[in-house]
Order: C-alpha cells, then structure tokens, then sequence
C-alpha cells in the first residue's frame, strides 16, 4: 500500500489502519511507536511538496492497461514523440513501471544515466523538448532486476514525483504497469491537487484482455481518476503485399469499441499491427518518424487529436 513506510514489514497494514502499530506484524517495527499513537494517520506532507513542484505542468495524462503485453509502453512512447512532434509543446514521460522498465530502450536512451543538480534529478531528454525519467537509468546493468516490495517501489514513485526537475511542460505522460495494485495507489494518492488530466486505457481486441480492462475502469471510477478514453492496441494486420486484412487476435466478444460503449467510456480508436513498430521500438526511433504515412501513423495522429479534443473539453470527432 502506499500508506507503508519504506522499512515496514511485509504484512504491515499501513499507517492508515485501525491495526496500525498493534498487529502483530508492527511488533518490532521501528515504526510501531507512531502508527500506534495516530500521529502518521495525518496527510503527507510531500504531497503538497509534489502538488507545487507539479505546478510547471499544465496536462498528466496516466497510461493505464488491465492486463500486460497490450503495448502500453510503445502506444505511451509513440503519444510522447506526436505530443512533442511540433516543436513548440514541450512533453515529459515518466515511467513508473519500476519492474519492467522498457521506455528508455524503446526512446533510444539505453546506457544514459540521471544528473543531479540543486534543482533536483534532471531527466534525460530525447529531444530538446521531450524528456524522460525511468527507473532505467539508475541500474547498473540492463540485465540487473529490480527485486523490490511494495514500499521501496512507492518511495522511487514518490522521489520521482518530488524530486524531477521537469521544467515548464505541456504534457507529462506516465507510463504505469499493468494491473491495480501498489504503484497505481500510489501514483493517485501522490498526484491529489495536481494537474491529472485523466488515464488513457490500452487494450488489444481479444476478451482474455478486456476483462481486466473492465477492471481498469471500475478502479479508475473507485479512486477518481477521470477516463480520457480507450485505445484497441494491435487491432488486425493489414498485408504489405496483398492488403488483406488479418485478426491476429480476433475480437469474439466485439473488441474495444462495443466494450467501452457498454461501459460508457470514450473509444479513441484502433491502432493496426505494423511489424515497423516493434522494429521501431527495438532501435530505439520514433515510429512515427520512421513511417509516417502508415495507416498506424495516422491512427496515432488520430487518437492524439481526440485526446486534446476530450483535454479541452470539446466534442470528440469521431471520423
């Protein structure tokens, strides 16, 4: 939970709990002391520190999916480098998936590492105007793993929240893990009275993946978290030589698009299977860049126009 103090035990039921500091998890605790007496039942107090660092930013936008392998990281990648593609909007990603760290290979910063100044930790920039900050760049290896529980993982989030200097931004978008579980807590109760736009929902067509999605948007809807819309990831292939059109991961129950008009969210669109995307994401280069004029470029192109539309509060266009 991200109520736990970073050095609590496992089963500690979090600063917030009747129990705390009178289970039998607190005995020995070095905490046990002022959870029991209520005094960490208070707010905290960083995160008024993280709402006025937080200031600079006009738009947080969260990247969210039920269920891993759904493409969340690219489709997260690929809206930073079209939010950032006009040279005036200045775009910050923040990647929060402490286990599974892929932004800095698919951004082409793999091997950078973070610089700290008085301001705070610096993060590293693709372009002049898109900068990123991942737990990435603060291992020794590529190949070492993050073998973290629950508090240290929400204490990372919290510093990175805290202690980034993004700058003045346009967009800040935050690429979580899947599921709902300790860094998704976190990443809400830390952004309260921050600039939260909403959460963008990535999702591929197959049912196995839309069930967790529904979960997704029932969490969403629990802790408050507006819904921009929802993104079908990897919605049918297209032949570069015969133009026929394949299911690759059929939609049985109706796909994306009948799920989130059954839940009353927005749809954003499709986003086709383009083997130059993975290829893309591998060398580290903007998908967009590389093959703009493909129809997985314009779906892109499409679905950010709808999420600025829906930020601004005007009639998505659905064309």
């Amino acid at each position: 939970m991200a109520d736990r103090p970073e050095n609590a035990p496992e089963e500690c039921p979090g600063t917030q709990s009747e129990a705390a500091g009178k289970a039998t998890p607190c005995q020995g605790c070095p905490n046990q002391q002022i959870c029991a007496s209520g005094q960490a039942k208070g707010p905290d107090p960083d995160i008024e520190i993280i709402k006025k660092k937080l200031l600079s930013v006009q738009h947080i936008i969260l990247i969210l999916s039920g269920k891993g392998g759904v493409g969340k990281s690219t489709v997260t990648s690929s809206l930073a480098h079209a939010f950032a593609a006009d040279n005036v909007q200045n775009v910050g990603l923040l990647d929060i998936d402490i286990c599974g760290p892929s932004i800095p290979r698919i951004m082409g910063l793999e091997g950078e590492q973070v610089h700290q100044s008085g301001s705070g930790w610096s993060p590293v920039f693709v372009e002049e105007n898109l900068g990123v900050m991942s737990v990435g760049f603060l291992l020794a290896s590529l190949d070492d793993a993050v073998i973290w529980r629950g508090p240290k993982k929400n204490g990372l989030i919290k510093q990175f929240l805290r202690d980034v200097d993004w700058g003045d931004l346009d967009y800040l978008l935050i690429d979580t893990p899947p599921g709902t579980s300790d860094e998704h807590l976190s990443i809400v109760q830390y952004l309260k009275g921050s600039n939260v736009d909403g959460a963008v929902i990535v999702t591929t067509p197959q049912e196995i993946s839309l069930l967790d999605v529904r979960k997704e948007i029932n969490f969403c809807r629990k802790v408050g978290i507006p819904i921009i819309g929802v993104i079908e990831n990897m919605s049918g292939f297209v032949c570069p030589k015969c133009k026929t059109e394949s299911q690759i991961f059929p939609p049985t129950t109706g796909g994306a698009e009948k799920m989130a008009a059954e839940m009353n969210v927005p749809f954003l669109g499709k986003i086709p299977l383009d083997s130059q995307i993975g290829k893309s994401c591998d060398e580290g280069k903007s998908f967009l860049r590389e093959v703009p004029d493909s129809p997985a470029a314009k779906a892109y192109h499409m679905i950010l126009k709808r999420i600025v539309n829906s930020i601004k509060g005007e009639i998505m266009d659905t064309n």
